[in-house]
């Protein structure tokens, strides 16, 4: 089946749900507090990003990758940098596009493929920031490639990742709250649920499709692309039983030498 098309369809149901934290965006008052200066951003779901992260923000272009939902794209405009949003989601989109006409924000907004970057020229930006995205795909090496192309050179990856010791767990009994080991790695729904699980998961609830990816993909394919991992932190899921015992987020900063 067609991944990205079925993701892309199934993420506007997401937005039309209102359900889903990563699609709702951010207020108004939010948008105040990063113009006077209190800047915050999420790669995964809790920690924000450190400061020291960044270069300054202002006048930085940055490519907010498979990021739409109206929260990432829109801090980093208020707070002043040249902002582009690429996302897989049409209705992603229209949730940055509402923001940035609700506070007057220019923004740069693009439908497209993570993996397929032909859009952008080389060296196009300073930073490409990449929340929480990469379960939604089937193959992340590309997308590493592509993000080193379209950087560049001493521009930076800020990524958020799923540990895959997340997908190790039977996900329907860790939903409620018992810890089962029944997965190997890497895991795909297309692969790994029974067809009764998958029927349940596309046709009864129209969920995106998820990919649990190896480390070896999800950080050795960076290194690969050439990039150099200067910076890493870990994070908690709140709602899942897991965060008892370890975190299912890894957020990296990695540079193009």
């Amino acid at each position: 089946m067609d991944t990205r098309k079925y993701n892309q369809t199934a993420w506007d149901r997401q937005v039309e749900s209102g359900e889903n934290p990563w699609t709702k965006p951010v207020s108004a008052e939010v948008i105040a507090r990063v113009r006077t200066g209190d800047f915050y951003v999420l790669l995964t779901e809790n920690k924000p990003v450190p400061h020291e992260w960044f270069p300054k923000i202002n006048d930085l272009d940055i490519l907010c990758l498979a990021s739409g939902g109206g929260q990432q794209g829109p801090l980093f405009a208020a707070a002043g940098a040249n902002v582009t949003v690429l996302d897989n989601s049409p209705r992603q989109l229209e949730q940055d596009r509402l923001v940035a006409q609700r506070e007057g924000l220019n923004m740069r907004l693009v439908e497209g493929d993570a993996a397929d970057l032909n859009m952008f020229a080389d060296e196009s930006f300073n930073v490409v920031f990449n929340p929480c995205s990469t379960v939604f795909m089937k193959d992340v090496r590309p997308v590493w490639k592509e993000a080193f192309r379209v950087l560049r050179k001493n521009g930076y990856l800020m990524t958020g990742l799923m540990n895959s010791i997340y997908y190790i767990f039977d996900l329907p009994k860790m939903d409620e709250g018992i810890l089962e080991i029944k997965h190997s790695i890497p895991y795909s729904d297309l692969e790994s649920l029974s067809k009764e699980e998958l029927t349940d998961h596309i046709l009864e609830k129209g969920w995106p499709l998820e990919f649990g990816h190896s480390l070896t993909d999800l950080i050795g394919g960076q290194c690969e692309a050439g990039f150099q991992i200067v910076n890493m932190y870990e994070d908690y899921m709140k709602d899942s039983p897991l965060a008892k015992y370890h975190p299912s987020y890894i957020a990296t900063r990695a540079v193009k030498p």
